[in-house]
């Protein structure tokens, strides 16, 4: 009890900053919304019954029991409206109702961009140019001096830190060909990573520089750095499906507060970061292409715009229904894992 009391600070944070990334998603579906003129009943963060809630002009602004998500509730979305009302959902067009959808995982990826930008920004950022090098180590080894400037790494370009940090964690101590530049010119370096105990990952001995970054590099480092980490969540994927990838690796909600919470006690920066790498993670996660969730809608608007016709409202609503109850199983069986089997970090 005297550990959750000392914590509470910073469970709150993590709360908070989790909260922050529903907010901005499902901002980007309320303001889509009122500039297509759809009227918003219901703009609700976390699911299930309601703590408490605010009525504005014409909507309800509310906090429900379960931090595990949000939504916004708009006229004639479930095609209740019998009428041709013009402001309700259900009679805009595709692309209207496109541009809705997308606009929350959007914000999600506008948001990863700022937070990146600021925290390099504040704290410098670490750009794939050698600053030191351990002796002995495979880095060392291959030739690797102060000052090189990784370029490529097996004739794949470098733009971020990350991005070598990355190739050199998947590696599984295969050899990689590294390509630096050294005073104007380019050189070609063999070397194989060892596996850290200590860092539990595959290593190569060097550190980064780091930069203290102009706005505009700031701004360039964010791109960068969402564009590398949603590499990096397909290049999970692809793990996932070759069998590489442990349920032991999975987290629900628990897990999310739990290491945001560890975060948090390291640094508002730090869980600005880890912020930044959350809301790429929701973005991608509400657009594939699965009943209920915004990548679902958005490929059922996409074949409706190029077939030229609506789809049977009755068939879309079955589907979206049992694809709603399957992401409650997911999310209840995620929240008995994070229980009985917490991811280990």
């Amino acid at each position: 009890m005297g550990v959750l009391f000392e914590n509470i600070g910073h469970i709150l944070m993590a709360i908070i900053a989790f909260g922050v990334l529903v907010v901005v998603h499902e901002f980007g579906h309320f303001i889509l919304a009122k500039i297509n003129d759809v009227r918003v009943d219901e703009f609700s963060i976390g699911m299930g019954p309601k703590l408490f809630g605010i009525k504005g002009k014409e909507t309800e602004y509310k906090i429900c029991l379960l931090p595990i998500g949000g939504y916004v509730k708009m006229y004639g979305e479930d095609d209740e409206v019998t009428t041709v009302d013009p402001r309700a959902y259900a009679n805009k067009n595709s692309w209207q109702k496109l541009s809705i959808v997308l606009a929350g995982p959007i914000m999600n990826i506008f948001l990863a961009i700022f937070l990146f930008g600021f925290v390099g920004n504040v704290e410098g950022i670490h750009v794939p140019t050698v600053s030191d090098i351990i002796k002995d180590s495979p880095a060392y080894t291959a030739g690797v001096e102060k000052g090189d400037i990784i370029k490529l790494v097996d004739d794949k370009k470098i733009t971020t830190w990350n991005d070598f940090a990355t190739k050199v964690m998947l590696s599984e101590g295969e050899e990689l060909k590294i390509t630096i530049e050294r005073n104007g010119d380019y050189k070609n370096l063999n070397l194989k990573p060892v596996f850290s105990k200590e860092e539990n990952q595959f290593l190569i001995g060097i550190y980064p520089e780091l930069k203290t970054p102009t706005i505009g590099e700031a701004f360039k480092y964010g791109v960068d750095q969402t564009i590398s980490l949603t590499k990096q969540t397909f290049q999970f994927f692809g793990r996932l499906f070759k069998g590489k990838i442990s349920s032991d690796d999975f987290g629900g909600p628990i897990s999310i507060i739990r290491i945001s919470t560890a975060v948090a006690r390291q640094g508002v920066t730090n869980l600005m970061f880890l912020g930044a790498y959350l809301s790429i993670q929701l973005a991608i996660f509400n657009i594939i292409p699965f009943p209920a969730l915004d990548g679902g809608w958005t490929l059922i608007l996409i074949l409706q715009i190029i077939t030229r016709r609506e789809f049977n409202k009755e068939v879309i609503a079955r589907i979206n229904y049992y694809g709603y109850m399957a992401l409650m199983g997911l999310m209840i069986f995620m929240l008995v894992k994070d229980i009985v089997n917490p991811i280990q970090f």
